[in-house]
């Protein structure tokens, strides 16, 4: 038995300076070199490098690819497997394997938020963590998690909340699902878990449905959104509260919804968008009628790669309501 580890980049592969800053250059063999007490962990860490680039530029393709090849790892006998990478993206990186992850053994994600040049880097001790808990009978079934400043959290509703904080990763609306405590995984909570989404053959060729993403903001007019049907496939708009609008964008969001599938959530970072507590011009109550689709407690990101992931596959408007109806 052993488990498998897929490094992709990030600050917590960076070593060295360029001339604008840290560069990536530790492979994975470095990466676990200098975490004291991996050799302890009693289980071994095969290591695949893959992907070493910063999370930003990181795709579905990608992501997908490297989610097949965990899987293939879990049928050849890993127990569970650990994924690193760089942070700007590893809440979405993280939610969309968990949305075609299929197996018992745990897939965990994990980073850094200090890279190792800087004094109390925190990567050494996040891949300790995580290893110990892909490696923990407490962690199967639970599908992908993130674990981070040993906490453990689920996808669905972990969020990066500080651009510099060793503990910016965050579960706002249901906290972590458990910790690592004195080397010992403690889960505390086992949420639901949904059945996966098939993985589409398009998205894993890189013909993956664009989907827009739309912050409201205060007098907005929204003429970012013409032609918008045009170019993209969808559209998830991130609305104030708990889902509203300027008045005179609603007819402007209707009018797309007639088009394409437009995901209402919320902007606030926490929270759900309501069903029909308000009623006036642009409220979550106009918008639904106008056809729009509620997003439930999902974030604007979540929202869009379940989005992108159903509309990859060719669901149409029925099944991506039903879809958010469950997942949201």
């Amino acid at each position: 038995m052993s488990i498998a580890l897929f490094t992709l980049g990030g600050t917590i592969a960076m070593a060295g300076h360029g001339g604008a800053g840290v560069v990536a250059r530790l492979t994975g063999a470095d990466l676990t070199a200098a975490v004291p007490g991996l050799a302890d962990l009693g289980v071994p860490l095969e290591v695949r490098d893959t992907h070493a680039v910063p999370s930003a530029h990181l795709t579905f393709p990608q992501l997908l690819a490297v989610v097949g090849a965990a899987s293939s790892a879990v049928a050849a006998g890993a127990e569970g497997v650990v994924v690193t990478q760089g942070t700007d993206t590893l809440e979405e990186t993280a939610y969309l394997a968990d949305l075609v992850w299929s197996h018992e053994a745990p897939l965990v994600f994990t980073g850094a938020m200090r890279n190792p040049t800087l004094a109390g880097a925190d990567g050494p001790a996040n891949l300790l963590a995580a290893a110990r808990v892909a490696a923990a009978p407490e962690a199967r079934g639970l599908g992908t998690l993130v674990v981070f400043n040993d906490e453990i959290h689920a996808p669905r509703w972990v969020r990066k909340t500080h651009s510099t904080s060793t503990a910016t990763f965050a579960s706002l609306n249901a906290g972590p699902l458990g910790h690592v405590i004195e080397g010992r995984v403690r889960v505390l909570t086992t949420p639901p878990r949904h059945a996966p989404l098939p993985v589409p053959a398009a998205a894993q060729g890189g013909d993956t449905p664009r989907v827009a993403l739309y912050t409201v903001s205060l007098d907005d007019d929204g003429v970012l959104l013409d032609g918008l049907a045009d170019t993209h496939q969808g559209l998830v708009v991130a609305g104030f509260g708990v889902g509203h609008v300027p008045g005179t964008l609603a007819p402007v969001l209707g009018a797309l919804a007639e088009r394409v599938p437009v995901v209402l959530t919320s902007r606030s970072g926490s929270g759900s968008v309501l069903r029909h507590t308000y009623g006036a011009v642009g409220s979550e109550t106009d918008l639904r009628r106008r056809g729009l689709i509620d997003g439930g407690l999902l974030d604007p990101y979540k929202a869009r790669v379940l989005l992108r992931l159903l509309l990859a596959g060719g669901a149409d408007r029925e099944a991506v309501t039903a879809a958010f109806a469950r997942h949201g």
